[in-house]
């Protein structure tokens, strides 16, 4: 019997702003060879009148790779997704959930929901843009519009120009009166209507997201909907990551320690240092890796010390001797 390959959206790293990094992703992807990882947010504006080839600079070692964009503009959103596969990204995620004041003044997010035709011509077009797999992330509503039949529609709508990928951020989002913060906390998790969504939908791909904390959790979603996504916690204990490989593919992991995962940072960090970039860059990334262990505290603070100039993969070395000082 020929057993199904999982779902490439199986296992997910959220976009968030201002932490996942080019420095991010590639320490990420030392740790699991398939996660998807995904770029921050870069807006349609930013592609189509500013620097594009450093928004969408990233590593070849980062792949599977996805392009996040923030638009709503059809004909823009075509127009940089287009960009965004002839950079060698394997999917243009359209951002339809972040519910930020400046994102709302700029016509797209979470405010988008209210506008599933819109959404829908954006597809169809990002589609015509280019061969890379067209995706939607969105929240199960918005303010009062909360109800399922809501986000059924929008789905729905979306669905008929060809959308086949939904992450659904199992929270509504309030536009007014709550910030990105605390409407990443106070709406409560409805995990049920994701759940209806992909029974409803069955041949579509249906991803949750939202307050998942660890992989017994991402188990028990996976029995109701095709892929999970995390986003503060592997960033905030990267190690978990180490382990999602064989717990949700059935492939080896990678790394087999921490010390290990560490180390691979080390020719990255030399690179940055020959080009005059200070090394908080990528540590930042790296002060959750021994959360929780011994010696987890000193490998911060020597890091956060230390990181604020130009180093050498030495610096790698002498953190280690703040976790294992009698090594």
């Amino acid at each position: 019997m020929t057993v199904a390959s999982p779902s490439p959206w199986r296992f997910c790293v959220a976009p968030m702003m201002d932490w996942t990094t080019s420095y991010c992703r590639q320490f990420h992807r030392v740790l699991t060879r398939h996660a998807r990882l995904y770029t921050e947010m870069v807006t349609t504006g930013a592609l189509l009148h500013g620097d594009a080839p450093r928004f969408l600079a990233h590593d070849p070692a980062e792949h599977p790779l996805a392009l996040q964009l923030g638009g709503s503009e059809p004909d823009d959103l075509a127009r940089a997704a287009e960009l965004g596969g002839r950079a060698g990204y394997v999917e243009i995620n359209l951002n339809c959930g972040c519910p930020s004041d400046r994102v709302q003044e700029g016509r797209f997010g979470a405010c988008l929901m209210r506008e599933p035709e819109r959404v829908a011509s954006a597809v169809k077009a990002m589609r015509g843009a280019t061969d890379a797999a067209i995706t939607v992330k969105h929240r199960v509503g918005v303010d009062d519009a909360e109800d399922y039949p809501f986000m059924r529609h929008f789905v729905e709508t979306v669905a008929a120009e060809g959308c086949t990928v939904f992450i659904v951020h199992a929270r509504k989002a309030w536009l007014q009166g709550l910030s990105p913060k605390e409407n990443r906390e106070v709406p409560p998790l409805t995990y049920e209507h994701v759940y209806r969504l992909k029974q409803d939908f069955p041949d579509l791909t249906v991803v949750i997201n939202g307050g998942i904390e660890t992989l017994d959790e991402c188990s028990a979603h996976l029995a109701h909907v095709d892929g999970v996504m995390l986003g503060r916690a592997p960033y905030e204990r990267p190690w978990l990551l180490a382990d999602v490989d064989q717990r949700l593919f059935g492939t080896p992991n990678p790394v087999s320690t921490r010390d290990e995962a560490l180390l691979k940072m080390a020719p990255l960090l030399d690179a940055m240092a020959a080009r005059g970039e200070a090394a908080n860059r990528l540590t930042r990334h790296l002060l959750g890796l021994y959360r929780g262990e011994s010696g987890g505290k000193a490998f911060r603070r020597y890091l956060s010390e230390h990181g604020n100039r130009p180093q050498t993969a030495a610096l790698l070395q002498q953190a280690l001797q703040a976790v294992h000082p009698r090594a």
